[in-house]
């Protein structure tokens, strides 16, 4: 196995550019996915580059760096627009996890079932991707292209994930069914941002995670649920639901997902609209 540890980015792109590695950092997907008895493949360790673990904020919104961890987003002194992010965080595994585990590792990592994508989807996160030749900006709804791939190429890292200004307005709730109370993998999970004007919607970002190939946004129910009152919310159009594609397995049929997901969103809605009172 080789293992290299650069101490920036720039050491860190050269030898991506040179040789095919594995980038990891918490590595609390990367090892237990490796098959029992195998060597393990040659990896690129990023936590010891500067300038790529923590949270700034800025005139266009916010960075959080690819070493970030989930403890890091947890303690950050965040807007109320972040806490379904928290909230999540809070959930991906153990607090052991949450101390190793990264932001950009989950996405990379692209289960159907991570905890942060839809947090980070309904914040309209923005992956920053880098190389030896340059740097792109991708958004999060096009970076996961599937069940675990990604638009990564070769000779390319996850650098950094942006939340623009914007999307860090108004309030958040993130609501996950699981089996169990903890350490679970999710049945169906729903991240909500929500922005009021009195008592009515004045916007509404919705995002669901394990129920179709990749977390999505419910677009629909997004624009129909603007201008109207919390306390009127009615039953969810099943319309509304069109986009995803929920599987059925050992967790839970595709039928008890979608009807959970349409009350999650309710739910969530209406934390987010007391977090906000």
């Amino acid at each position: 196995m080789g293992y290299f540890q650069p101490g920036s980015i720039t050491e860190a792109l050269t030898i991506l550019d040179e040789q095919e590695l594995r980038v990891v950092a918490g590595c609390t997907d990367f090892f237990p996915s490796q098959p029992m008895g195998n060597q393990c493949r040659a990896i690129l360790d990023i936590t010891r580059i500067d300038g790529l673990r923590g949270i700034e904020e800025t005139d266009e919104g916010w960075r959080i760096g690819a070493a970030t961890t989930w403890t890091d987003v947890i303690r950050a002194p965040l807007p109320p627009a972040f806490d379904a992010l928290k909230q999540a965080a809070r959930e991906v595994g153990s607090i052991q996890i949450q101390n190793a585990g990264t932001l950009a590792g989950n996405l990379c990592n692209a289960s159907p079932a991570a905890d942060g994508v839809p947090p980070l989807l309904a914040l309209e996160t923005v992956v920053e991707i880098a190389s030896a030749a340059g740097s792109r900006h991708v958004p999060l709804a096009a970076f996961i292209t599937g069940v675990r791939t990604t638009d990564l190429r070769a000779g390319e890292m996850v650098t950094a994930l942006h939340i623009p200004r914007g999307a860090g307005e108004g309030t958040s709730a993130f609501l996950k069914l699981g089996s169990r109370k903890y350490l679970v993998i999710s049945i169906a999970m729903v991240a909500a941002n929500l922005r009021m004007d009195g008592d009515r919607i004045a916007g509404l970002r919705l995002a669901v995670g394990a129920c179709s190939p990749v977390a999505l946004r419910l677009p629909a129910m997004e624009r129909a649920l603007e201008g109207q009152r919390i306390d009127a919310l009615d039953t969810p159009d099943d319309a509304w639901f069109a986009p995803l594609s929920p599987l059925t397995d050992v967790r839970g049929s595709a039928d008890y997902r979608l009807t959970s997901v349409a009350e999650l969103c309710i739910r969530a809605i209406r934390q987010a609209a007391d977090a906000g009172a």
